[in-house]
């Protein structure tokens, strides 16, 4: 069922892919409409979850070694937005644009994780600057420092994670 459900989504981003043949490699061009895909869903997750979910509360998670812990809403709204697009963007990588790694399947998680560690990293403190300094809406915010870390998260995907793939 997973190989028929990739090869479907492969081939219909791959009906795309004609006119930007000159420019960039098939796999590149899947790597962009899956990370696309997996963008817009995240944007899309973001806006639901911290207008209906979160709507826009701070939460108080009480006092741990005497320091009071409160989670912002636009850091909260992260929490929620991450397991599901962290799925979601390993799945289409690994099936859809890197299938030709050699590298295990747990191997390409742990290193996937680690890659996504550091764009959260990127995301938590951009949305830090933007919502908390700049006072820049949320939703917005985010969509921000969406754009900022897709360059850090494709050298890393083609680096790192998925290293060995052929071209």
């Amino acid at each position: 069922m997973r190989k028929k459900v990739a090869r479907l989504i492969a081939s219909i981003v791959d009906v795309f892919y004609p006119p930007f043949r000159t420019l960039m490699p098939r796999r590149m061009f899947r790597y962009a409409a899956c990370g696309g895909g997996n963008l817009a869903l995240s944007w899309t997750l973001y806006y639901i979850a911290h207008n209906f979910v979160v709507c826009k509360r701070f939460f108080d998670l009480g006092t741990v070694c005497s320091l009071r812990i409160v989670v912002s809403p636009h850091i909260a709204t992260l929490v929620i937005v991450f397991p599901v697009t962290f799925l979601t963007g390993f799945w289409l990588q690994r099936n859809i644009a890197f299938v030709s790694s050699p590298l295990r399947r747990g191997v390409q998680l742990w290193r996937y994780l680690l890659s996504v560690c550091g764009s959260l990293l990127l995301t938590y403190l951009g949305m830090k600057l933007l919502v908390e300094a700049l006072h820049i809406y949320p939703t917005p915010s985010f969509v921000i420092v969406s754009l900022v870390t897709i360059a850090y998260s494709y050298l890393m995907q083609h680096h790192f994670t998925f290293r060995g793939h052929s071209a």
